[in-house]
């Protein structure tokens, strides 16, 4: 027996089938001018234009976005929940800013309370850019992961994560053990790993914060998890891979260390991977592994610049991410704009429809749950964002003179940020209410102090 429609949302449809080729891919996906998707119990039953729609379900309410643009909720691949409070900060690179800013912001998550503050600030960030499923690294507290899933959980989100696993090279209240890590990171996978739209993502925070009995542990979990995603960090910046090599002269390259512990297959994530050797690239593309891009991160600490198309061509499917804290913005359209400079940089191009398939279907297909987020087809899980694309001045007076969707989407892309964002619908829900909000605000301003 079908499941009534609980309602019909209405707009200007965009969803991808695949990574379009060009602007001339027509083919790559769907944009509908006057759309509709019909949902039912969190998920979309229907997606087409609104007479099709409304004929479906006559008697269903509507809500009616037109003219904004209605996608996938857009997905982020590589983010640290600890690091909100230090988001921009001025530091050097990589290793020096990890020391000054990231280790001791991570201290404070031992403190329950806190953690549970930060995950529904966590949380509320991430939903008022856009953002309806991410991949985060907690902190190595179980408490900090524990925070992080019951918030995922209380708001019916599709969020993945991980407790890190770091036994040296940190300080004292930072660290665990082999066997601590293995049992508190198995302890969570059993708790939260698949209840609700949870996932748990084994979290070896890098070979540097890793002693080889801990990534063997690691390893022991992967095996006995192989539905668990695998993230940790990979050729960041030069002075980390020198780093590696002295505490790993055994291993053949950085990614090597990964490979003795079994932790390189199809659902490793790997942050950064800009300094990459050919045979780490050739083992990659055998493995399936995926990269993720982090160019705001890059920019930021001075990291260097990603090759997209070269991995591309070696078969090899990166994901796209924020990073934040190292990451300058929870939002994916500015990630999407630093994206495009720096493969400028690169001579390579970022046309935006191929952007936009990559902060949805794209990011799924890299997690392998394209089957459930990422698109508007019929039966997808209804994580929905809706974007305004005449949000500030500056874009309204740029998108009066767009004449194609690619305009228009080049515009979000390199001017948007969560002020395009009207509306996020988690499993069918809405979750953003600006309209109530400044009503509220003005209200509160008129009142006397």
């Amino acid at each position: 027996m079908m499941t009534p429609t609980d309602q019909i949302i209405r707009g200007r449809i965009l969803s991808f089938r695949h990574r379009p080729e060009g602007p001339e891919d027509t083919g790559a996906y769907t944009y509908l001018e006057d759309g509709a998707l019909a949902l039912a119990g969190g998920h979309i039953s229907a997606c087409g234009t609104w007479d099709e729609v409304r004929a479906g379900a006559p008697a269903a309410p509507v809500t009616d976005h037109r003219p904004h643009l209605i996608l996938p909720g857009f997905v982020d691949t590589h983010i640290h929940f600890p690091q909100i409070e230090m988001i921009a900060s001025w530091g050097a690179q990589l290793l020096d800013w990890l020391n000054s800013y990231t280790f001791p912001a991570e201290l404070r998550y031992d403190d329950s309370e806190h953690a549970a503050a930060m995950a529904r600030a966590f949380h509320d960030l991430l939903l008022s850019h856009g953002t309806t499923t991410a991949v985060a690294f907690c902190s190595v507290h179980p408490g900090s992961a524990e925070a992080y899933f019951a918030e995922a959980a209380r708001r019916n989100m599709r969020m993945l994560g991980g407790k890190v696993m770091m036994d040296r090279n940190a300080p004292e209240g930072l660290t665990d053990t082999a066997q601590r890590g293995y049992d508190e990171s198995r302890a969570l996978i059993e708790r939260w790993h698949g209840t609700g739209r949870v996932g748990y993502a084994i979290s070896p925070r890098f070979a540097l914060t890793s002693t080889p009995a801990q990534l063997e542990a690691a390893g022991a979990l992967a095996a006995e998890f192989p539905d668990c995603p695998i993230q940790t960090h990979l050729s960041e910046n030069h002075g980390e891979i020198e780093a590696t090599r002295a505490l790993f002269p055994e291993a053949p390259d950085y990614l090597g260390v990964y490979e003795r512990y079994g932790l390189v297959r199809e659902n490793t994530l790997l942050g950064h991977a800009i300094h990459l050797e050919p045979r780490e690239i050739g083992a990659m593309a055998e493995r399936r592994a995926k990269p993720v891009f982090c160019p705001t991160s890059n920019l930021f600490l001075g990291s260097g610049l990603f090759d997209d198309a070269g991995l591309r061509g070696c078969g090899i499917v990166p994901g796209i991410a924020t990073d934040v804290g190292a990451g300058t913005s929870y939002s994916m359209l500015a990630t999407l704009a630093e994206a495009y400079k720096i493969l400028q940089l690169r001579g390579q191009a970022l046309h935006p429809l191929a952007a936009f398939d990559w902060i949805t279907r794209g990011n799924a297909e890299v997690l392998g749950l394209s089957d459930r987020i990422g698109t508007l087809a019929p039966g997808s899980e209804a994580d929905l964002v809706v974007l305004d694309s005449t949000a500030t001045p500056a874009m309204a007076l740029r998108v009066s003179r767009a004449e194609t969707l690619a305009e228009e989407l080049f515009a979000l892309q390199i001017l948007g940020d969560d002020r395009a964002v009207a509306e996020v619908y988690v499993a069918g829900a809405a979750q953003l209410d600006r309209a109530a909000a400044q009503g509220r605000d003005e209200t509160r301003a008129l009142q006397p102090a």
